[in-house]
């Protein structure tokens, strides 16, 4: 058997080739022979303080690289990021999922090891259901072709998937003595020619066409192309709320978020009176579309995401989102008058109204003239994500949310992920008070590695988002001193927020002190929601009293 090195380093190189360039996660018996093969690597190693702050912030690292990774030992860390990688395949985000195990050895007559659940095997198969491509690298022989399936499998379909090493195969010498078939995905030529030419002709024909983006943009690298198409068919676009940020929020052609009855009505009225909506990367999910108050009439729609390709009725089997934006570029579209009656206009400049309570409308209106283009938006669900809907953003992929899983407590650690992956962005976090007290302390992993996101705490009391659905004391929680945090850090500037004037010295104060985190801690009524919200509770609250 010919042989190359070990399969722990192995895994490593083919990571650091593909762009991950840090790992994050906890360290555990199982895996302190791979942990100590990481920190002797180029890879950097990102010790978070729980396993679910890793798994956001490699989730968040891999939105914004292509590939991101988090390490964990066995069961006790593995079944913590069960929900982190459930996000990361709900809205399509490449995260490879690396965890140690038990060493083949020691599973000799199934004795009954520490974290061990029914069967060795369990973690392995909770894992397939939430992954893309799955594997144990317990065999030398196949170990190099394993991994090298499973990461090809990871980017081409931009969902995580799972490798475990048993501990005593670490630093077992593989075999590289194998062929494996990593064609690229390519579309039937006959097929991707028959459906733009349909596409072109039925755009020529239209009298309003607008394009709407979705989050598969982000994640197959589109963005450029899709900006092209745009400048040179000069169709208004809209983007969905998982697709946030395809390109800047700035440019002329951009028309706003479409959320169906949530969202702003210029943005629904035009995109719904269309006559040819073109939708690139887009999940058709509950959220994107107003908890289904959307209404898109199939008939005039070109619908094309890497997994379904339609145009009004005819479905076409093997085209692909990329193939079809490329050649969308080449194709016969006409080019129109831009003649959009466009009232969604960038934000003005904020004026303070000294002493006046903060409220979320007027929150959102001073972030807005705070945005820059060195800022990055991350956004917890609730109003943090729905008002912050509304926020102008100015380049592409500058705003990250879990917009489809709505998993509480994304935000903080995902700026961990984000300011590995982009050095030269800082995160603007925008967080409830209920998820910033599930993850929020993982500011003590960004003072431990110099990080300097301003985090933004809706502090309301509790669960805003559920009130208007059903209350009860069950959506309260504890008040938090959250800006006294960096007391007890050592680090970073907090600021306790109640009226407007106060929050604008903050973020002055915030933009300039750029050597740690700062903390602002935005006292709200709890009674104040945004309109987006309202419109989404009161369509949830019906579901639930039904």
């Amino acid at each position: 058997m010919e042989t190359t090195n070990s399969i722990g380093t192995y895994l490593i190189e083919k990571l650091y080739q593909n762009g991950a360039h840090h790992v994050f996660g906890v360290p555990g018996d199982f895996v302190l022979g791979f942990n100590k093969l990481l920190e002797d690597s180029q890879i950097e190693f990102i010790n978070t303080c729980d396993e679910q702050g890793a798994g956001f912030a490699a989730d968040a690292y891999a939105r914004l690289k292509g590939l991101g990774a988090v390490c964990i030992t066995y069961s006790v860390g593995g079944l913590k990021i069960a929900n982190t990688t459930a996000q990361a395949f709900a809205e399509k985000s490449p995260v490879v999922v690396i965890s140690g195990s038990p060493g083949t050895n020691e599973r000799i007559k199934n004795p009954l090891l520490h974290h061990k659940i029914r069967n060795f095997d369990t973690q392995y198969n909770i894992f397939k259901e939430l992954t893309v491509a799955s594997t144990v690298l317990d065999n030398p022989k196949t170990a190099f072709e394993e991994i090298d399936r499973v990461l090809a499998a990871a980017k081409r379909y931009k969902r995580p998937v799972y490798i475990e090493i048993p501990r005593d195969m670490v630093n077992k010498p593989g075999n590289i003595d194998y062929s494996l078939d990593l064609q690229p995905q390519v579309s039937n030529p006959e097929a991707l020619a028959e459906v733009l030419r349909e596409a072109a002709n039925k755009i020529n024909a239209a009298k309003q066409p607008v394009i709407l983006a979705g989050v598969e943009m982000h994640r197959f690298g589109l963005q450029e192309e899709l900006l092209k198409l745009v400048e040179k068919t000069n169709i208004p676009i809209a983007e969905t709320l998982l697709g946030k940020s395809t390109i800047s929020e700035m440019h002329p052609n951009y028309i706003g978020i479409y959320e169906g009855a949530m969202g702003n009505k210029f943005t629904r009225e035009y995109v719904e009176s269309s006559d040819c909506l073109i939708m690139l990367g887009t999940f058709l999910s509950d959220v994107n579309l107003g908890i289904f108050t959307a209404n898109l009439e199939p008939k005039y729609s070109i619908y094309v995401t890497s997994e379904k390709t339609s145009v009004g009725f005819h479905s076409y089997d093997e085209v692909y989102l990329k193939d079809f934006v490329l050649g969308s570029l080449k194709a016969n579209i006409h080019p129109r008058e831009l003649n959009v009656p466009n009232d969604f206009k960038p934000p003005r400049d904020f004026s303070v109204i000294s002493g006046k309570p903060i409220t979320i409308a007027r929150l959102f209106e001073c972030l807005n003239s705070f945005l820059s283009k060195d800022t990055i938006v991350i956004a917890d669900v609730g109003d943090a994500l729905f008002a912050g809907s509304e926020l102008f953003v100015y380049d592409k992929t500058r705003f990250l949310s879990p917009a489809y899983y709505a998993s509480l407590g994304f935000a903080v650690p995902a700026s961990i992920g984000a300011q590995f992956a982009n050095s030269s962005v800082r995160p603007l976090v925008l967080v409830g008070d209920g998820a910033f007290q599930m993850t929020g302390m993982e500011l003590s992993t960004i003072v431990r590695y110099g990080l300097n996101p301003i985090v933004i705490v809706l502090n309301n009391g509790g669960y805003g988002t559920e009130r208007p659905i059903l209350d009860g004391a069950f959506n309260d929680i504890l008040l938090w001193k959250y800006s006294r945090i960096p007391e007890v850090l050592g680090a970073g500037l907090g600021f306790d927020i109640q009226t407007e004037d106060e929050l604008e010295t903050a973020l002055l104060q915030s933009q300039t002190h750029s050597e740690s985190f700062c903390i602002l801690d935005i006292h709200l009524d709890p009674e104040d929601t945004s309109p987006a919200l309202k419109r989404l509770s009161r369509a949830l609250g019906e579901r639930v009293q039904n």
